[in-house]
């Protein structure tokens, strides 16, 4: 019985990571440990600055990349990992609001980033299971089927019209509804492909350290604090999922800001035997719309993930109901299922639905904004960064100019921000309730002691910790992720771990730490 224990504890604590991050611990990189110098700064060791170090190291340049965790543990960690050119949002709406020739680039751009990881993975003997699989998106199984499917087929009259290889299938594989499929798209494992890349580019030269946080920005000269050591640089690229404000102005980087809408999208991975299992991957018409990847195992066995049930950061009161959403449907078309892998990551949704890639003040880049396109558009902000540390100017400067105005989105963009407003609002009025000593192992709630507002956190050990709920970033009220163990601003989508460390902007500071205030 003690066996059979063990196996259990051991698929729950699985049920909370996500599966590319179980994995033997990669390459470790130092911690920062002296001043230096550097030509090109890259802040953040997800897709966008592993490759563009990578990309800088292999042509010579002197360039330095700080992480504030590991390589790929955060948002590149936290992803499903499709490599595909379809957009999140659809490619009707991209032409109605960019024009057939933008939203032609747009699709292009994801197209040249595939090619671009695929002569990296080629070019390096990679083994990141990588494959090239067809891609679907199909129309919902709730939808009706023959008014859906004649939408369907002219869109997929469209995406030929803008040149590219689809066709509509009939039936799709996993539902059964109509379905236009893509040709070639691609699959990986993100974790190690980002440790060969970041191995790769140490080895050209690169720096690269972990556990190194930037604390603050400095002008004339341009260097930065980090981990109590200074970082002089020429130029800075914030690679991180939502941009630090760097040297930027604070009415112009909270502007910014503005145009950036965090929500949570959660996954689940399950095993299935291996028999007649065709690898793909998968999305569908719904709203919010489910995403599938399958592939085969090993042993006899094949994986499934599954993902969807999108939401605003920090504003779904119950995220283990979205678990249990996915599990439902999922086992409806796979009755068998054994879920292996759960977890959540956040997307960075815009007002047009393509991200922010450029220059925002002076000798810094930014890169955010990619929806659920990350590693393409991540690896596409990382060929443009090179472009701009040449000096030139790329294809896909103007369309993804982090300062362009798209007239057709302030609807999106007011609609977006009244949300934040009222959630702001909301949540100072009501008054939450409760003692800090009367919470369970492992259990989070916002109270209110003494006056202020407190996030409470008691660890499986039983010790208590105690934070302000008060986001540092704007002044919202946090709340807790009991499937995540955060805390999550429902404002503009800074997410604490359970002691109040910040792990996602764009707070870029703990919450007040209340430890030591009497109860």
């Amino acid at each position: 019985m003690a066996g059979d224990t063990d196996a259990r504890e051991m698929e729950v604590e699985l049920q909370n990571l996500p599966l590319w991050l179980d994995l033997p611990d990669g390459p470790a990189f130092p911690t920062l440990a002296e001043d230096t110098e550097t030509g090109v700064l890259v802040i953040g060791g997800g897709i966008t600055g592993v490759t563009a170090a990578w990309l800088l190291a292999r042509e010579g340049r002197r360039v330095t990349l700080l992480e504030r965790e590991t390589i790929g543990a955060r948002d590149s960690g936290h992803t499903t990992a499709h490599l595909t050119y379809l957009t999140d949002t659809r490619l009707p709406k991209l032409v109605d609001t960019l024009g057939k020739d933008d939203a032609r680039l747009a699709w292009e751009a994801g197209r040249d980033a595939m090619a671009m990881i695929r002569s990296a993975v080629e070019s390096l003997g990679i083994g990141c299971g990588f494959a090239v699989v067809p891609g679907y998106l199909a129309l919902d199984d709730e939808e009706d089927q023959s008014m859906g499917g004649i939408a369907l087929r002219r869109e997929e009259e469209l995406m030929l019209e803008l040149g590219f290889d689809v066709v509509m299938d009939g039936v799709n594989p996993v539902t059964g509804t109509a379905a236009i499929r893509f040709r070639e798209q691609m699959k990986f494992h993100p974790l190690k492909y980002l440790r060969a890349l970041a191995a790769d580019a140490v080895k050209h030269g690169a720096k690269i350290h972990e556990h190194t946080s930037v604390d603050e920005f400095h002008d004339d000269p341009k260097r930065v604090i980090a981990g109590g050591h200074e970082v002089r640089y020429d130029k800075v690229i914030i690679a991180t999922h939502v941009p630090l404000q760097g040297t930027a102005q604070t009415m112009g980087a909270a502007l910014f800001q503005s145009k950036l809408f965090p929500y949570s999208s959660y996954a689940v991975c399950v095993r299935i035997p291996a028999d007649g299992v065709k690898e793909l991957i998968w999305s569908d018409t719904a709203e919010p719309f489910r995403y599938v990847r399958m592939e085969a195992g090993e042993g006899g066995e094949a994986q499934v993930i599954l993902g969807g049930e999108d939401h605003k950061t920090g504003q779904e009161s119950d995220p283990d109901e979205c678990f249990a959403r996915l599990e439902e449907w999922l086992t409806k078309w796979i009755p068998d299922a054994e879920v292996t892998h759960r977890w959540s990551g956040q997307v960075i949704e815009t007002v047009d639905g393509l991200p922010y890639i450029g220059e925002t003040v002076q000798d810094q880049f930014v890169a955010t904004g990619f929806s659920g396109n990350g590693f393409t558009y991540g690896t596409a902000a990382a060929m443009m960064a090179l472009a701009w540390v040449r000096g030139e100017e790329h294809a896909w400067s103007k369309l993804f100019a982090p300062g362009r105005k798209t007239p057709l989105s302030l609807k999106e963009y007011l609609k977006e921000n009244a949300d934040a407003t009222l959630r702001m609002i909301r949540d100072w009025l009501k008054t939450p309730d409760g003692h800090p000593q009367l919470l369970e192992p492992d259990e989070g709630r916002v109270m209110e002691h003494n006056g202020e507002r407190v996030a409470a956190y008691r660890d499986p050990e039983g010790e208590l910790h105690l934070c302000s709920a008060v986001c540092p970033h704007l002044g919202c009220v946090v709340a807790w992720n009991a499937a995540e163990r955060t805390w999550d601003c429902p404002c503009h989508g800074s997410r604490f771990g359970a002691t109040g460390k910040v792990i996602a902007g764009p707070a870029e500071k703990d919450l007040k730490d209340l430890t030591g205030v009497a109860l």
